[in-house]
């Protein structure tokens, strides 16, 4: 039964479909991976998270690092309205998207993260610690 469902074709999707289409939504969410791409490097010094994050803004990004645990958190929001010549709203389209990934990193000198977002693409940079604390910290986006 696996490979069937490995090798479903997914393509033939009916939208007012429930029933039929029930198992292709299920399975082919399963296939499709995290929205979120994300590269971690360990060095000696630091730990350089690199997280994929196209389309959304700044603000709308947050950061947090509690428990020798790295959150990563993005909220998209969509409102696109299409009028005719005369003002006549002819189409209006809403949509709204969370994202977020967590990331075991113990032992991090919480004063020292830092991060930047510039062209869809998040850096942080976790430096070790010597000492383990345990207060958590929000992180400010440059």
């Amino acid at each position: 039964m696996a490979n069937e469902l490995r090798n479903a074709d997914f393509d033939d999707f009916a939208p007012f479909d429930f029933y039929d289409n029930f198992g292709k939504n299920f399975f082919k969410s399963m296939t499709q991976g995290s929205s979120m791409k994300t590269d971690i490097r360990e060095n000696e010094k630091d730990y350089e998270v690199s997280a994929e994050l196209p389309g959304l803004k700044k603000e709308n990004i947050s950061l947090n690092y509690d428990n020798d645990t790295l959150t990563i958190e993005g909220k998209h929001n969509v409102n696109k309205e299409k009028k005719d010549e005369k003002g006549n709203l002819i189409r209006q389209e809403r949509s709204f998207s969370n994202t977020s990934r967590q990331f075991y990193l113990p032992d991090i000198d919480r004063d020292k993260i830092s991060a930047s977002y510039d062209g869809g693409v998040l850096k942080i940079t976790l430096p070790k610690s010597e000492s383990k604390l345990e207060s958590g910290k929000q992180i400010p986006i440059n």
